[in-house]
């Protein structure tokens, strides 16, 4: 089962697709701002293996977009936002390859250079067993830093729901450690393969991607002034202009 909310009226759809490690609720300041905006529905979903969205036995980017197809199939005028992860699965989205016409694609953030290290760190926390926190603060604690929502772009509790659950054993994560092992996911390829216009963005101080990368898969590519790379959260209505920047023609 894929949890997810949504919201907004108007003939257009946004899909809100988050990174590995967070939730939907990362969502809720751009989902605001869509519906300050009018025109869009909005569906924001939880990733499985994430929030309160089912666990499954292995995780690909094609999974993800699987899972995710049917509740989107019959959306009008379907648009996409992903932030990092969610970056990737969009464009597989918009492949065509899972019945789902995508009018365009706006990628935040996504992690492109996959060097040998990086991969090893993402492996081995694949590998590792779920681990249980005698506290409800310990545990946000952890969700806060393996989501990257420090409390200076975060310091709301909305924008954590559902990243930490209690359990048998005390607290936890709510994400499937093996979801790490989506990392390294072949961007180029996917970025080829959308049917659909592609916006690739970043925070113009993330340090997960530069633009320079971006532009070598998408002509349009920007910078957002002034923030990281939880863009989405630190400047929302920039996500809604680039959204609006994108059904505009090329």
């Amino acid at each position: 089962m894929i949890w997810s909310e949504s919201g907004g009226a108007g003939s257009r759809t946004v899909l809100l697709l988050h990174g590995v490690g967070a939730t939907a609720a990362v969502w809720t300041s751009v989902s605001r701002a869509l519906q300050e905006h009018g025109g869009f529905c909005w569906v924001a979903a939880d990733l499985s293996g994430h929030g309160a969205s089912d666990w499954q036995p292995f995780y690909s980017v094609g999974q993800l977009a699987a899972e995710l197809a049917g509740g989107v199939r019959e959306s009008p005028e379907l648009f996409i936002v992903g932030h990092s992860l969610g970056a990737y699965v969009g464009l597989a989205l918009a492949s065509g390859w899972f019945g789902v016409e995508v009018r365009g694609v706006l990628g935040i953030g996504p992690k492109i250079s996959w060097p040998p290290e990086d991969l090893q760190v993402a492996r081995e926390l694949a590998a590792r067993p779920v681990r249980w926190y005698g506290s409800a603060e310990d545990a946000w604690t952890r969700y806060r830093r393996v989501s990257g929502l420090a409390p200076e772009i975060a310091p709301g509790e909305e924008c954590l729901a559902r990243g930490a659950i209690r359990g048998e054993h005390g607290w936890r994560l709510a994400q499937d450690p093996r979801t790490f092992a989506v990392a390294g996911a072949p961007f180029a390829s996917l970025a080829a393969s959308a049917r659909a216009p592609v916006l690739l963005a970043r925070g113009e101080h993330d340090q997960m991607v530069t633009l320079e990368e971006l532009r070598r898969h998408a002509a349009r590519a920007c910078d957002i002034p002034g923030v990281g790379h939880n863009a989405h959260l630190e400047n929302p209505r920039a996500v809604v202009a680039l959204l609006e920047q994108l059904r505009a023609p090329a």
